[in-house]
């Protein structure tokens, strides 16, 4: 089986299409009309569409401005996209939806709301304020036919707390918080700060935190001893801001596919990329689970809101004193909660935010309330204790199946690069399957450099021409780029597959690593020129 790629059609990736349909159904069926009848999406988030179901997993990353977003983006795709721009200043200025499309181009905001195919028709709301600082990118390219990512403005720090947006940025980040899949949250080792902005910004992620992945960036630049005292400040300050008793798990890296700097916890930082990686990679195969969950999720706060609706309603005086017992209704809001509690055994956590509850009814008339209505809620009862228990055969079959992402995100390229996986059988896992158009037999671009390669590929000691994967291993560890970057190279390089390199594979992967080294990004396809000459017929016959 080919590593090289996962060519699935996005709909039915991992087969979840069955489950999803399924999900799309019951939410149609025996939620929506409940949403609707206690007007559900005047209090809460509104009501989901085919795309919302239908979409890839997408993943959320956000930080402070400077700490490596886009660079993050670039990284997990291996290649630029367009509008991307890097720097220390505030680049991104706008909310960048990056997804799998061709040709590749920009779609702006207000095209996006009206788009039914994507899942951002809610976002209208927000107005143009918001709408002119969000665009999709649309670029095709193999990692984003499994995942979108949302890419996010810079969070400010306190010396531009002052600076409007124009729009309620942390109600945006809630808004996608709810729906993607994974939120990557990054932080520069380098400068630590917890501003105004990012203390809301949390509040935002507030019960999403299974969603939120921590990230310290950069930590290749800075030595053992200040890593530890910023790691220390950061949890410190994790803890302040969230206050669970649960510690979130914060990930130390430097993501990025240039070379890193040698450092006493080099080893560290891999380990921590390899769990973190994997932990994306994962994101198609649980995209149904997922959803499944926030389906149940919102069942349970829909539940809740119609006992709450109906509980109001039933306390309202027909005709006099309306106006007063509304405010005094919504001053009562806790104890009301608790009644609910005791009478209908709805449990605490399922009920909304009492003091955003209380926010939202001062604008509401209680006369237009409706009071519990049997059959609606038999049939919600129904789904949170039948219909979703029915499909977790279905999604435990899923689990059988196993699919792997492009690049970066493919594990088994970066599994060839653990030390255990040389105790067992070095290399022996990867193949190449060469899919690029009829080679040609132009000049070798490598062959105006080989002699200067032959020369380190000689001084490694060949076996019988070849140099095995362990020796080729430990002479690439020494050019410090990132395992993923290194994994990619081999396997662009061992075109044979045999998991050995001749002179001129070795003078190939080489020259790969000149080329990325010095800012170039590689080719996804190994390209007819690059195929070193005694290996273009071999691999002409296997196209064959």
């Amino acid at each position: 089986m080919s590593i090289r790629r996962l060519r699935s059609n996005p709909k039915t990736l991992g087969d979840v299409n069955m489950v999803t349909e399924e999900l799309k159904n019951l939410y149609y069926k025996r939620l929506l009309p409940i949403e609707k009848y206690y007007s559900f999406h005047h209090f809460h988030s509104p009501s989901y569409e085919d795309a919302d179901f239908d979409n890839k997993p997408m993943v959320l990353v956000m930080g402070q401005y400077s700490t490596g977003k886009t660079t993050f983006i670039r990284y997990l795709i291996e290649q630029d996209f367009p509008g991307s721009r890097v720097g220390p200043e505030p680049t991104t200025d706008c909310f960048t939806a990056i997804m799998y499309g061709e040709p590749e181009g920009i779609i702006p905001g207000n095209a996006l709301t009206v788009d039914p195919k994507k899942p951002f028709r809610n976002l209208d709301p927000f107005g143009n304020a918001f709408l002119n600082r969000f665009q999709c990118v649309q670029t095709p390219n193999k990692v984003l036919e499994s995942i979108s990512i949302i890419d996010t403005p810079g969070i400010l720090t306190a010396a531009k707390r002052k600076l409007s947006r124009g729009y309620d940025f942390p109600a945006v980040l809630r808004w996608f918080a709810e729906r993607v899949d994974r939120i990557i949250l990054l932080f520069d080792a380098h400068k630590l700060e917890f501003s105004d902005e990012l203390t809301r910004a949390f509040g935002a992620l507030c019960g999403y935190e299974d969603k939120l992945r921590i990230v310290l960036n950069k930590a290749d630049r800075v030595d053992s001893q200040q890593l530890m005292r910023v790691y220390g400040a950061l949890m410190w300050s994790l803890g302040k801001v969230f206050r669970t008793p649960e510690i979130l798990r914060v990930y130390i890296g430097s993501f990025w596919s240039e070379p890193r700097q040698m450092c006493d916890h080099y080893q560290l930082i891999e380990l921590e990329e390899e769990d973190l990686l994997a932990d994306i990679r994962n994101l198609p195969r649980n995209a149904a689970v997922r959803k499944l969950n926030d389906l149940v999720k919102r069942a349970r706060l829909v539940r809740a809101h119609a006992h709450i609706i109906s509980y109001l309603k039933q306390e309202m005086p027909t005709i006099f004193c309306k106006e007063s017992k509304k405010h005094n209704l919504i001053y009562q809001l806790p104890v009301i909660y608790a009644k609910i509690q005791q009478q209908h055994r709805v449990p605490a956590g399922d009920f909304p935010d009492c003091t955003k509850m209380q926010e939202k009814l001062l604008g509401q008339d209680f006369s237009k309330f409706k009071t519990l209505k049997p059959s609606l809620m038999a049939s919600l009862d129904k789904l949170l204790t039948s219909d979703i228990a029915n499909l977790v055969p279905l999604l435990q079959q899923q689990e059988l199946r196993k699919k792997s992402l492009h690049g970066v995100l493919d594990g088994d390229f970066l599994g060839t690069f653990r030390p255990e996986h040389f105790k067992r059988d070095p290399f022996k896992e990867l193949r190449i399957d060469d899919q690029s158009s009829e080679a040609d037999f132009d000049e070798w671009a490598v062959e105006k450099f080989k002699p200067k390669y032959d020369e380190i590929f000689y001084n490694l000691s060949p076996n019988e021409g070849k140099l095995s994967g362990t020796k080729v291993r430990e002479w690439m560890m020494t050019t410090l780029l990132p395992n993923s970057v290194l994994a990619h190279i081999w396997r662009l390089s061992d075109v044979d597959g045999d998991g050995m390199l001749d002179n001129e594979e070795f003078a190939l992967a080489v020259h790969l690593i000149e080329g990325k080294l010095e800012g170039h990004w590689l080719p996804r396809e190994l390209p007819s020129h690059l195929v070193p000459p005694s290996k273009r017929l071999s691999t002409a016959s296997d196209e064959e």
